[in-house]
């Protein structure tokens, strides 16, 4: 296919519209998919992910369902946009010789994007479920703080007793920063290369193919909605495929747990105790609630990414006259 050439800053501008736009219409559900993701036997909360928006909106309100949304619209940003720029540019080196990429140079592609978004992706990341998963805690104090009034006559009032304290994004960063340094923001980051580039190598080789089926011409660029769907169909897919490693990463960023709950001092040591604990399918929790954020989340992008908004909006811009 022989592609429009397309700027760097034109990239990251096509990047960051496409993260800012499929944030904002799938957070709710990746808030499901975190709360999920974190509860263990015994102390479940949620039984699926429409139980967990209902309880969420009874408890919290509307706004609740947006909790950590501040972090992911202000660096979805740059993140999309190393991503889908990272991948461009190992592709074009990988296809200097003039030959159509293998599929093998097509995974190293989506591997060196995976690895250079994670600069990005883990401190979003760490802060996000922070943020994510504080509602889900409160919830179960306050529960348990219920239970134990019903059973005992002298602790009157203790369900009213249970406040939760909010926290935000920077006063996180800020205790991070001065109990951990910069390795705080970072924690888990293992983790998060071992579910980013497994992601990014299934799916821009997966998309790529699959979009050139709505090609009539190798020179002419498939339509929007090929592009829309592909980006749906590949994001899914590989968003199931390492689900597993999203499990393992999202309990081991939590810096807080609910009643009863295992911590964990590594990537195999959690995964150890979620197999003993609680079984394989536990790794397959929030799968589904992943699908649905990734599918139009990397549908979006590919969509904006394909269209070229930023090509648009810089031609409006006054060119310099020397």
């Amino acid at each position: 296919m022989a592609d429009k050439k397309i700027s760097l800053p034109a990239k990251l501008i096509n990047g960051g519209i496409a993260g800012l736009i499929g944030v904002t219409c799938v957070f709710p559900i990746d808030l499901a998919k975190t709360r999920l993701q974190n509860q263990q036997n015994g102390q479940r909360m949620y039984t699926s992910m429409s139980d967990c928006l209902i309880k969420t909106i009874r408890s919290e309100g509307y706004f609740g369902m947006y909790r950590g949304a501040a972090v992911n619209l202000t660096l979805v940003t740059p993140e999309k946009a190393i991503k889908l720029a990272a991948n461009d540019f190992f592709r074009y080196h990988l296809s200097k010789d003039g030959k159509k990429l293998t599929l093998l140079k097509e995974m190293l592609a989506g591997c060196g994007a995976g690895t250079c978004q994670v600069i990005v992706t883990t401190p979003m990341e760490m802060l996000k479920i922070q943020l994510q998963d504080a509602g889900r805690i409160a919830a179960q104090k306050k529960l348990m703080a219920a239970q134990a009034q019903l059973s005992s006559t002298t602790s009157a009032g203790a369900a009213e007793s249970v406040v939760e304290t909010r926290t935000t994004a920077t006063q996180i960063t800020r205790e991070l920063l001065r109990s951990k340094g910069i390795a705080g923001l970072y924690k888990g980051l293992g983790a998060t290369l071992l579910r980013d580039v497994p992601f990014s190598i299934v799916y821009f080789p997966l998309f790529a193919n699959l979009n050139k089926l709505g090609q009539k011409n190798p020179d002419v660029k498939a339509p929007f909605y090929v592009s829309f769907l592909s980006g749906c169909v590949a994001g899914s897919t590989a968003a199931v495929a390492v689900n597993p490693c999203d499990v393992i990463k999202t309990r081991l960023q939590s810096l807080k747990r609910g009643v009863n709950e295992d911590t964990y001092s590594g990537i195999l040591d959690c995964t150890r105790k979620i197999w003993q604990k609680e079984g394989p399918m536990a790794f397959l929790k929030g799968a589904y609630c992943r699908a649905l954020v990734i599918a139009p989340l990397f549908g979006i992008a590919q969509v904006v990414y394909f269209i070229g908004i930023a090509e648009f909006l810089l031609d409006m811009l006054p060119k310099r006259r020397d």
